[in-house]
């Protein structure tokens, strides 16, 4: 599959100086080497050439997100961006939106962190509390957001609130892109087990919002963010996560064979295969102008699954087999990864009932 592009972004990462990792499009923020992406052509990639895009196919961006995320490179300085807002842009923004936001997007420019999930609401993103009232001008937003990836270092901040009344739920909700250097929006750090830095509390305390940044239709949110999940839930970062760390553990397998490592193992690599087939017909869903929902939804379930099996059977094969210094710094990064994956991006039980709304309704 596209064996030409694929050696050429190889080429590309085998040349840049990084260390690989686990969740890497979370963990690794590197701007510099999200501007060498850029630079290729290689963010914005599937846009329409008419608003500076590359005119591709999602296809061929499944191709450089997995050897992005095979190799473990720093990619979270632009992921947010190029996965999900600017599809949204693109499908619901004004001109004005394209043109402030896509081109900045495509130079590597903007940093966007996901205003969704609150201490309230959970993944249920139908009871946020965050509330924007209409002012002059445009808009005031009084709430508070958890679990915001990369906060700290963002340019803007996709934000959902309410905008009707509260016990609209479904209806009355509203997108806004925020400036993350608005009067009245804070961000605090929340530190994961190890003291790592990349999920943030982020406080919004009137803070105001130009009319030009509401994000298409006001009170149209949950229709809009639907589909816009369905770019983050189906994504090869939901099953590559650990990619790393399962060749890490196929290494150690090599090295000192043993027969119930390399049964797992091939167990493993046979879901992938699965895994990737589900991604591609995903990719080509997306190219066809479609927004599936429920197939995004059930890559996010079982990449979920697998990543989690992926750090048991790693343990099992450094435990068995050996483990190289780099292979142990790999396994405490699957573990730190495991305990968010079955929450972030929507729990495993919203996403086991996405898929069951979805064929009841089929």
């Amino acid at each position: 599959m596209q064996q030409g592009l694929r050696a050429e972004i190889r080429a590309v990462v085998a040349a840049a100086d990084f260390e690989a990792r686990c969740d890497s499009w979370m963990r690794g923020f590197d701007p510099a080497f999200s501007r060498k992406i850029a630079e290729h052509g290689w963010i914005g990639m599937t846009w329409p050439v008419r608003n500076g895009g590359g005119g591709r196919s999602n296809e061929e961006r499944l191709v450089v997100t997995e050897e992005l995320l095979r190799a473990g490179a720093p990619v979270a300085a632009h992921w947010t961006a190029d996965r999900q807002i600017g599809p949204s842009v693109l499908r619901h923004g004004t001109d004005d939106l394209r043109e402030e936001f896509l081109p900045a997007i495509m130079r590597a420019e903007v940093v966007v962190c996901l205003g969704l999930s609150e201490t309230e609401a959970g993944s249920d993103l139908a009871a946020v509390r965050t509330r924007a009232v209409q002012v002059e001008g445009g808009w005031e937003i009084t709430g508070a957001k958890i679990w915001t990836t990369a906060a700290h270092v963002a340019t803007h901040a996709y934000v959902l609130a309410r905008t009707g009344p509260p016990e609209s739920r479904h209806d009355g909700l509203t997108e806004f892109l925020v400036d993350i250097g608005t009067p009245g929006l804070s961000v605090r750090p929340i530190r994961d087990l190890v003291g790592d830095h990349h999920f943030n509390e982020m406080i919004l305390e009137s803070a105001f919002v130009p009319d030009r940044r509401v994000l298409g239709a006001v009170g149209n949110g949950w229709t809009q963010v639907t589909e816009q999940l369905a770019f983050e839930r189906g994504g090869v970062e939901r099953y590559l996560s650990t990619y790393p760390l399962l060749v890490a553990a196929a290494e150690a397998g090599r090295r000192s064979p043993d027969r119930a490592v390399t049964e797992r193992i091939g167990a493993l690599a046979a879901r992938l295969v699965s895994l990737r087939r589900m991604s591609l017909e995903l990719a080509r869903a997306i190219d066809r102008g479609e927004a599936p929902t429920r197939l995004a939804a059930e890559l996010k379930l079982l990449g979920t699954l697998f990543e989690k099996d992926v750090v048991e059977v790693a343990r099992y094969a450094f435990d068995v087999c050996g483990a190289e210094p780099g292979d142990l710094a790999l396994l405490d990064d699957g573990l730190i990864t495991i305990p968010s994956g079955s929450i972030r991006g929507g729990a495993s039980e919203i996403m086991r009932t996405v898929i069951a709304r979805q064929e009841a309704s089929a």
